[in-house]
């Protein structure tokens, strides 16, 4: 675990931080499963660079030992990104940026917190699972035209005051 894991909004000058995140996780979790012609559009057509472009102003990231190590985006009651740069998995940056968001959602009023994440990926899965969540439908995953299934994941809130 790291001492002191700050979550915080965004701001333009994390983005090239940001950016390199979702590279990380694209090498290490996503291109080994993918066909190397997704592997080629999300390179060429840069789709985590654009992701952060049109979407980083409204992320939250994690700040530990001086970097940022980590990011989350919600849109309602759906967290549609939380990554983690393999520098710092393992470490609490994933549980805390995970229970801020639940903390936001339910402070918007949904009774629920909803996430996809693949069938392959048994470590996401079972991080999710360690936190009370629930995997309620598998659907074939055509973000990446690869043949993978997606499991949407669901966890019940709590009340916030």
């Amino acid at each position: 675990m790291i001492d002191v894991i700050l979550i915080r909004p965004a701001h333009p000058q994390d983005f090239p931080a940001m950016k390199a995140i979702l590279r990380d996780t694209f090498e290490r979790t996503w291109r080994p499963e993918i066909t190397e012609a997704a592997a080629r559009r999300y390179i060429e057509t840069d789709i985590g660079g654009g992701f952060v472009a049109h979407s980083g102003a409204d992320m939250l990231v994690a700040e530990a030992d001086g970097r940022v190590a980590g990011l989350v985006h919600c849109v309602d009651d759906f967290i549609d990104a939380l990554h983690v740069h393999s520098d710092f998995q393992r470490r609490g940056v994933g549980r805390r940026l995970l229970a801020r968001a639940e903390r936001d959602i339910a402070e918007k009023g949904f009774p629920r917190v909803r996430l996809e994440t693949d069938t392959f990926n048994e470590q996401a899965r079972g991080f999710y699972r360690a936190l009370g969540y629930v995997e309620t439908a598998h659907y074939p995953d055509e973000e990446w035209q690869s043949g993978l299934t997606t499991v949407l994941m669901e966890k019940p809130l709590g009340h916030v005051e």
